[in-house]
């Protein structure tokens, strides 16, 4: 217990702020002293208590000033080791741009050392070597050669995703501002994820989706157009007749899951292309809307559409995709349907704000409400829907996501187990809103 006084004591006594009381400790003692020698007795016991208790109050003070210093040393200290081994790099900077944090991530990445970047402002003048300059570029996405944005709408944190190509790197940068307790700007921090291990591994898988899929699609359109010929021969027994037909629609059920596999690879490349034109959208609703009434009858499913009092109501959409993913919701809300059920198609105008939103409801199997988060996953389908219609790729509701953010709008699910599920989706009236650009796949 001693021993571990001595060494606190120790390390307390060589701190800057405990230098007042040893500088005024010798000082006391000649005082007190000085007392005895040319005051009174009386008066210089007094003089003694009062040299004491001021020295002990300083004392006092200088050890917490210390304990606290060493505190916060410690804190920070650790805080600094965290960011130094952080996997993402860390850049902070105040407001004129002078760089005050860059971790080793931060080094390894744009292969800089801190030592020449901590301390100086940096700006795209200051570039000279290339790797200077792809900095640059993540500190101004702007200069960047690729840029796309991620942030969330509102959000306080920027995300932006670039692309380089010498050197090849795929780097998703956050930024977030630093403010003080009193709400003043104080500067910016940047959190760097290198995901171009990430992205070529993904690049990687989606040339070989694409690839098996092309190489299926062949032979299995060859499959489905020999059971349409089968299937008009004469003379073919009821036995024979349902085994083709049972093969037809066995064929067409995997071809469209390899033409979703090739969808989903085009979108996750940034290359699903998309031609947008103005249309009537009303029209193009009942359109669909006739083509699916043949196949909810085999189902014994009733159709109904709401239109708004509108008609015609223009929308800058492309009609291709867009109807991709209605008829993708349709068949989903007629084949999880019940018996003589129905399914609503509602369009109408938002009354306060510049969209139309789309709804088709059923009143089918519903989805449990733990999966309502995980449906627009690709791959994901709810084992009720499982039981129900085993073949699926479970990457209608992906799909449909992406090309509906394409569009500018949302898209969500509300759903009632064993009463029914509504999915809805807006669209801008403004061709404004609609992105510039069209954005790799999301919806993981």
């Amino acid at each position: 217990m001693l021993k571990r006084f001595k060494r606190i004591a120790g390390v307390y006594a060589k701190l800057p702020e405990m230098r007042l009381f040893w500088i005024l400790l010798p000082i006391v003692f000649v005082l007190i002293g000085i007392s005895f020698f040319y005051m009174p007795l009386v008066v210089s016991y007094i003089s003694a208590g009062i040299f004491a208790l001021m020295l002990l109050v300083v004392f006092m003070s200088s050890l917490r000033l210390a304990r606290s210093n060493l505190e916060v040393k410690v804190e920070r200290n650790e805080l600094s080791s965290i960011i130094d081994n952080l996997r993402d790099g860390i850049i902070a900077y105040d407001t004129d741009f002078k760089i005050m944090v860059f971790n080793r991530a931060a080094e390894i990445i744009f292969e800089i050392g801190a030592d020449k970047i901590v301390g100086k402002i940096y700006s795209p003048d200051t570039t000279r070597s290339s790797r200077s300059l792809l900095l640059a570029q993540a500190m101004f996405p702007s200069l960047a050669p690729v840029a796309i944005s991620r942030s969330e709408p509102n959000s306080a944190v920027t995300v932006t995703d670039l692309s380089f190509e010498d050197p090849k790197l795929e780097l998703r940068v956050s930024t977030a501002k630093i403010i003080d307790p009193a709400g003043k700007l104080l500067g910016f921090l940047k959190i760097v994820n290198n995901r171009t291990r990430e992205v070529e591994i993904m690049r990687s898988k989606s040339e070989f989706i694409t690839i098996a899929a092309h190489q299926l699609r062949t032979p299995l359109s060859s499959i489905g157009w020999t059971f349409e010929i089968l299937e008009k021969e004469e003379g073919l027994s009821v036995a024979s007749r349902e085994f083709v037909q049972n093969g037809s629609k066995a064929a067409n059920a995997v071809l469209k899951i390899v033409n979703d596999l090739l969808d989903v690879s085009k979108i996750e490349e940034g290359r699903f292309g998309y031609e947008f034109q103005s249309i009537d959208i009303v029209a193009f609703l009942k359109g669909i809307l006739d083509e699916a009434s043949f196949f909810a009858g085999k189902y014994n499913v009733h159709i109904y559409f709401e239109k708004p009092s509108e008609d015609p109501l223009m929308l800058t959409v492309d009609p291709p995709k867009l109807s991709l993913v209605l008829n993708s919701l349709i068949d989903n809300a007629i084949k999880y349907n019940v018996k003589n059920g129905k399914v609503t198609v509602k369009l109408e105008k938002l009354p306060d704000a510049p969209y139309v939103q789309i709804s088709v409801s059923d009143t089918g199997l519903g989805i449990p409400h733990d999966d309502l988060d995980k449906l627009f996953r690709k791959f994901f389908r709810a084992d009720n829907a499982i039981k129900v219609e085993t073949v699926g790729s479970g990457l209608g509701l992906y799909i449909a996501r992406n090309v509906i953010l394409r569009h500018g709008g949302k898209i969500s699910v509300d759903s009632e187990l064993n009463r029914g599920t509504t999915v809805q989706f807006t669209l801008p009236t403004d061709p404004g809103l609609i992105p510039d650009q069209e954005m790799k796949g999301v919806g993981e």
